[in-house]
């Protein structure tokens, strides 16, 4: 949820839970102050009574008209206690009960006393607390609706500074050589974090610069002894013949050396994949690409007289070719390997998915194996190429999977 949205809902909630109690309250204020003024209206009444009983010694005549009605009743020697109340009482006109207010006294005449009973109607009174009410409700529902439209007028400008950095933090890329420029504002908060983010982007292209030196020179400076030793260990092998076992001895030093420089490129690679400094796209056909190598490792499967069973349509995707042979070439390399002699390979492109099976034994963690320098058990390679592999789809977008169906290891591709 975005912080102007929750801000707003809360807002909201606040103002409309806030105008409720208000209004709630302003309610009952003006219902009780018109009953105070219908009680004086009563009180009036009840002293018209009593100064008509102290000048004629006699109870007036009753008294009733629409809005108004006053009873007398004997009451002897009984004693009642002055009160108002809310009651009803009979309209003659509407002939209806209506609702009402009274005030209930009593008078004493010649020696007898009578009970009072004033009574005034309450319809004027609550259609005119109807009339407020509702007038209330149209205020706060016109206030909210012009509180929503402003919240989101005056705060969306407010909040653009924020969202044109964050912006450019989305479109951040190191291998574009990015330039963050300054966002104005008028906000405190929002010019601290248009200087931290320019500072953390200077930063992080100074520490990238570094980083990419760094590799490009240890890779250059590697790839120098690695020639030298070649070389050296060439002149070695011309100059006499060796025993079996310095001939065994200078076979470990080569493959020792190629492992070396297998894993010095593989770095290498890994570190231009992973900073994007290999933007070479073209239109890669993946079943021409595919039969290129199949072509280079046709040696390796009839040595150990592999069945291959393919299925390839045709598919063109945007990538780096150098890429896509190295995916292709590891993924092919890892099921050749580790297949067993009079095994079975079995190659399916669809243009949504490449699937890449084949028979082995044993099985593997993939999760771990796509960690750098893990290798399985008997494995002789360096512990990069499935790492690549992932590194490569990664780079893509693609999905790199893997699952194990009895002694079938399936790798697949999609899309």
């Amino acid at each position: 949820m975005k912080l102007l949205t929750k801000y707003n809902r809360i807002n909201i909630a606040v103002t409309v839970i806030i105008m409720l109690i208000t209004g709630i309250i302003y309610y009952y204020t003006i219902s009780h102050i018109l009953t105070n003024q219908i009680d004086k209206d009563l009180v009036l009444e009840e002293n018209e009574v009593f100064s008509y009983v102290s000048k004629n010694h006699r109870l007036p005549d009753v008294y009733e008209n629409n809005h108004q009605q006053i009873v007398f009743m004997l009451l002897g020697d009984k004693q009642i206690e002055r009160r108002f109340l809310d009651t009803v009482y009979h309209d003659a006109d509407e002939k209806d009960m209506e609702a009402g207010r009274a005030l209930i006294s009593s008078v004493k005449v010649l020696g007898h006393n009578y009970r009072i009973m004033v009574t005034q109607s309450k319809v004027e009174t609550e259609d005119l607390i109807q009339i407020i009410f509702l007038i209330t409700i149209g205020v706060i529902v016109s206030l909210l609706v012009i509180l929503i439209v402003l919240n989101r007028v005056i705060l969306k400008s407010i909040w653009k500074p924020f969202y044109k950095i964050l912006f450019q933090l989305k479109e951040f890329s190191l291998a574009n050589h990015p330039v963050i420029s300054t966002t104005p504002s008028t906000i405190d908060e929002f010019k601290e974090l248009d200087k931290a983010v320019i500072s953390m982007a200077d930063r992080v292209k100074n520490d990238y610069q570094n980083l990419k030196a760094f590799t490009e020179n240890a890779s250059h400076e590697l790839m120098t002894p690695i020639s030298v030793i070649n070389s050296k260990l060439d002149t070695l092998v011309q100059t006499d013949e060796f025993t079996d076992k310095q001939s065994k001895l200078l076979n470990d030093i080569y493959g020792t050396v190629t492992r070396l420089t297998r894993l010095n490129k593989s770095m290498l690679l890994l570190a231009k994949i992973e900073n994007g400094l290999i933007p070479d796209n073209q239109d890669v056909d993946i079943k021409e690409v595919l039969e290129e190598c199949l072509y280079q490792h046709e040696e390796m499967i009839h040595q150990l007289n592999i069945k291959l069973v393919t299925n390839l349509q045709d598919k063109k995707i945007q990538a780096s070719k150098s890429l896509i042979e190295i995916l292709l070439n590891n993924l092919l390399s890892n099921a050749i390997r580790h297949n067993y002699q009079n095994g079975e390979l079995t190659l399916k492109l669809a243009p949504e998915k490449l699937t890449i099976s084949n028979t082995g034994k044993g099985s593997f963690d993939f999760g771990q194996v796509l960690k750098r320098f893990h290798k399985s058990d008997g494995s002789e390679g360096i512990g990069l190429g499935l790492t690549l592999c992932k590194q490569i789809c990664d780079n893509y977008g693609y999905n790199f999977d893997y699952e194990q169906d009895n002694n079938t290891h399936i790798f697949s591709v999609a899309f």
